[in-house]
């Protein structure tokens, strides 16, 4: 199908959703998640066809494991739907209200954003969720995976599809975007007919939509994530918290990447520090200062200190601050999470006010920066830019607001 007679079918739609109640949705949502659970051979069987590709081509580990499903993924996905039907409906929320002294009552309310674009790369897990938080807050999704997905995908979008149709929705609610590199284009040029545009992946993706678009975008952003052991940091809780942001999943955004630690803990923290990162199969890439202390660490250029490894290798330096800590940090960071261990409350508060992120943690893993660690049910991305939406992006998140006035004949003077 045309990608223009796709977004005028996801228009419709969308005027559909933005009328509707909660219970609807609710339904719709279970609806979804059945059909998924139902169809999670087929979709396993689709990903491995996507997997076995990819290997093939050499794509890198780290990009096959975020292409990957398993049993526990699917389930993961269909267990997704099912928390946002228990979340609260944004839609229809009033954000604030007030009557004028002429008696005028105005109230700002909370409402969808239309014709939802999001252009994606592997992870066919972010079809189910994107899917599902746009249907949630009214909205219709039109999803641009990458071609390495493209059969997970298929499946995937078949089997919410179906869930739509069985609910009583419109099934274009929720719409592959298929097609060549074309296609991206006429999405990005999409005014009138796609409301807002998200792009979700690496930094090559990202930049191409913020620089080409014409319609609206929302950017998610690369996450090159910092910690921070401070002079006064307890020893084990930094390298449990460093062994979880950089061991449990490596390939993704919320991973850490830079490890920065005090001139004053370095003798104490670092060989046990490494010690460990070495057990677990990281490499380090340290400065001069880093590598006396272990044999292990490799030279790091540079340029590593902006790098999004996505994969079990960190970037190392010793800083003789909290200063340069935050310089340092100031000048790599992608804006997505920075995380400080420290026992000093001064400390903290510094970092957290200084250091410019998506999210700023204290004494915990950066793997807590994620929807659903928050408690939002699911994500779409994590936006790193300032307008409209900072940090995960959940329900909340894709709804705009509309003004209502009401009055009794009141005319302006």
């Amino acid at each position: 199908m045309e990608f223009a007679a796709q977004a005028k079918q996801a228009k419709t739609a969308s005027r559909v959703l933005a009328t509707l109640a909660r219970a609807p949705k609710d339904a719709a949502l279970h609806a979804m998640a059945d059909a998924l659970a139902a169809a999670s051979a087929a979709v396993l069987a689709a990903n491995a066809t996507d997997v076995e590709a990819a290997r093939e081509a050499g794509t890198s580990e780290a990009m096959v494991d975020r292409l990957a499903l398993s049993s526990p993924r699917v389930e993961g996905m269909v267990a997704g739907l099912r928390s946002l039907a228990g979340l609260s409906d944004p839609v229809g929320d009033v954000v604030r209200g007030w009557t004028n002294a002429n008696g005028v009552r105005v109230r700002q309310v909370r409402v969808p954003l239309g014709v939802v674009g999001i252009i994606y790369e592997a992870r066919p897990n972010v079809t189910a969720d994107a899917a599902g938080i746009c249907l949630k807050s009214g909205n219709a999704a039109l999803l641009r995976g990458s071609s390495s997905a493209l059969n997970s995908n298929r499946a995937v979008v078949a089997a919410l599809r179906q869930g739509l149709a069985a609910s009583g929705l419109p099934e274009d609610a929720v719409q592959l975007v298929e097609g060549d590199r074309g296609v991206t284009g006429e999405m990005m040029a999409a005014r009138g007919l796609v409301d807002v545009l998200i792009p979700r992946g690496g930094a090559g993706l990202i930049n191409a939509v913020v620089q080409g678009a014409k319609v609206p975008v929302i950017e998610t952003g690369t996450g090159n994530c910092h910690l921070f052991v401070d002079a006064t940091a307890d020893h084990d809780m930094a390298i449990a918290i460093l062994l979880n942001a950089k061991v449990q999943r490596p390939s993704v955004c919320n991973a850490l990447e830079t490890l920065l630690v005090h001139s004053a803990a370095a003798p104490a923290f670092l060989p046990k520090a490494l010690a460990a990162l070495a057990q677990a199969g990281v490499t380090v890439h340290g400065t001069p200062a880093v590598q006396g202390y272990s044999a292990a660490v490799v030279p790091a250029g540079p340029e590593e200190f902006d790098a999004e490894y996505l994969s079990l290798d960190l970037a190392c330096d010793v800083v003789e601050s909290i200063d340069e800590a935050i310089a340092h940090i100031r000048v790599h960071t992608t804006g997505h999470s920075e995380t400080i261990v420290t026992a000093d409350r001064g400390s903290a508060d510094r970092f957290t006010a200084e250091v410019d992120a998506a999210a700023v943690l204290v004494n915990a893993s950066s793997r807590f920066v994620d929807g659903g660690e928050f408690g939002f049910g699911a994500e779409i991305g994590i936006s790193t830019q300032k307008l409209h939406a900072r940090g995960p992006m959940a329900l909340t998140e894709m709804t705009s607001t509309k003004y209502i006035v009401d009055g009794d004949g009141q005319i302006r003077p």
